[in-house]
């Protein structure tokens, strides 16, 4: 067998064919499309090789591609499917259609449980609620006090936990998302419900801008 090219590589990640995307996701051919010129964008806003990386993908998100955040890490980590430090165009539309509005719920809750199980034990712990919170309030800005984040991570113990055994598991988890829908209400966005017409706002609000790239 011949060896791949890593041009080669880049064109096969980039490409894959929009109609079977559209089946697999809740995307029209023509939304998988638009997604399309928003990957091009993206994954030439630095390293300009047609693939996502990291840098690009904290800019896209968050205006800024150096600064460390645990929430922009974790949401890479959960796009970045083969885990091979790039998210591929068939990643990044299959991992944006979790934030459709029409994708089931049972969907959001499990990739928001997947969010917070940083260390992939299968169970959310303590520490690894408490650092999510903290990454969550770093980047929107908000300073609370140690013992008000204690607090709040006591508190989703508390509720969440039900089996009191010091860990939240999935189906834990699926029934105090359940009766907290505030919880998923960053695991919607409603733009994608209509991408080929809101397509220029988004490419705005994604921080890829025409003068950033």
């Amino acid at each position: 067998m011949g060896c791949v090219s890593s041009k080669q590589f880049k064109r096969a990640a980039a490409y894959e064919d929009s109609s079977i995307l559209a089946k697999e996701t809740t995307f029209s051919v023509n939304e998988v499309e638009a997604l399309r010129e928003l990957y091009k964008k993206i994954s030439h806003s630095i390293f300009k090789d047609g693939l996502i990386h990291k840098e690009e993908f904290q800019l896209a998100l968050f205006r800024n591609s150096n600064k460390k955040n645990l929430f922009a890490d974790r949401i890479f980590d959960l796009f970045d499917l083969k885990r091979n430090g790039v998210i591929e165009f068939g990643e990044f539309v299959r991992s944006l259609n979790i934030f459709h509005p029409d994708t089931p719920m049972a969907e959001k809750i499990a990739f928001a449980f997947r969010l917070y199980d940083l260390r992939g034990t299968g169970f959310i712990e303590h520490e690894e609620l408490k650092e999510m919170v903290l990454a969550i309030l770093n980047e929107s800005d908000l300073i609370l006090s140690d013992d008000a984040v204690e607090q709040i991570v006591d508190q989703t113990f508390k509720q969440a936990d039900l089996n009191d055994d010091g860990k939240i598991d999935p189906e834990e988890w699926k029934a105090f998302a359940s009766k907290n829908p505030g919880l998923l209400k960053n695991m919607t966005l409603p733009y994608l419900k209509d991408i080929t017409m809101a397509f220029p706002s988004f490419v705005l609000n994604s921080g890829a801008t025409d003068e950033e790239l």
